[in-house]
């Protein structure tokens, strides 16, 4: 176990080749839930916790690591099921999103296990909305098929931490306004809560928002544009699309686009609840225009203007 935790931070060379690390783990004895390893920082046994007066009932507390506080979600509690009880196997599962770090409380770290997105289906529509899933796989885990679960820690961390789409004075140009009334942009993304965070701040700007939950459906609609013949930098402002998701990740994506010549030159933005260098450097090699790390509506924003503006000084 201690190796396995050990090695979580090394292991990015496998982004951009369509290929994911899950790091399983229990919330309860009959499911394995997961999340994707290149967004945890480390796996730690439970530190002690200090209360969090006022805050909300799914943090539990605030965990000391290494000088730095660290709010600790109970994963439990917050998708839905009954409290967790802290015991000695349980382990924090120290996560960074959207520049954010907080911990969450897990009854048990099982395993890493390696796949493509291919593997990665959809969560079945009879969930429902109000699911906590990005998707399901099945693996065959301890000589058994296993049903595994990958949570929207996007969609639980927004139900704990607001996130405002108002956007700060001075951000908005308003004389692009007219301009862009009736242009379109595409949005990839495997998390209807990502999804709503970015249509809600763009719809501000009178954009219409086209949204797909992943890279494969993004590239057929694309593609389908192309064969009825419109010009793909006409049709759509941009396109704007996450890291990781079902059946081809954000980087598969760009590549695929960029070796269409029918859209090499679509504008794409990544936009990820990843961060740091290493998506800049990831960005340059498949082709993004831009990185942008969620949520930052003023930033967004900024991209989409920058973007116009290209066009309308082309067309000048």
């Amino acid at each position: 176990m201690t190796q396995m935790l050990a090695s979580v931070d090394q292991r990015t060379q496998l982004v951009g080749e369509n290929r994911l690390e899950l790091l399983l783990f229990r919330i309860s004895v009959s499911q394995l839930f997961a999340i994707n390893v290149f967004k945890v920082k480390e796996v730690v046994k439970v530190p002690p916790l200090s209360a969090m007066p006022g805050s909300h009932s799914s943090i539990i507390g605030v965990a000391n690591l290494r000088g730095q506080s660290i709010p600790v979600i109970d994963l439990r509690k917050a998708i839905g099921f009954r409290p967790s009880t802290i015991h000695p196997e349980s382990n924090l599962i120290v996560t960074e999103y959207n520049r954010s770090v907080q911990g969450f409380l897990v009854d048990k770290v099982e395993h890493i296990v390696n796949l493509t997105w291919g593997d990665i289906m959809p969560p079945p529509k009879t969930v429902g909305r109000d699911n906590y899933l990005t998707a399901i796989t099945r693996i065959e885990y301890q000589d058994k098929q296993e049903l595994v679960s990958i949570i929207d820690v996007e969609k639980v961390l927004a139900e704990i931490i607001h996130y405002d789409i108002r956007l700060s004075e001075g951000v908005l140009d308003e004389q692009l306004l007219p301009h862009m009334h009736g242009r379109k942009v595409l949005i990839a993304d495997d998390s209807a809560t990502a999804r709503r965070q970015v249509r809600e701040t763009l719809e501000q700007l009178g954009l219409e928002v086209i949204e797909v939950s992943d890279g494969l459906l993004a590239l057929n609609q694309l593609k389908r544009w192309c064969d009825e013949g419109k010009v793909i930098t006409d049709h759509i402002l941009m396109l704007i699309t996450d890291a990781e998701m079902p059946e081809m990740d954000g980087y598969k994506l760009t590549y695929e686009v960029r070796n269409d010549k029918r859209m090499q030159d679509l504008f794409i933005t990544l936009n990820t609840s990843l961060s740091g260098s290493f998506n800049n450097a990831m960005v340059e090699k498949v082709g993004c225009n831009r990185f942008i790390s969620k949520f930052q509506p003023d930033l967004l924003v900024e991209v989409v203007q920058e973007r116009l503006k290209q066009i309308l000084m082309a067309q000048a």
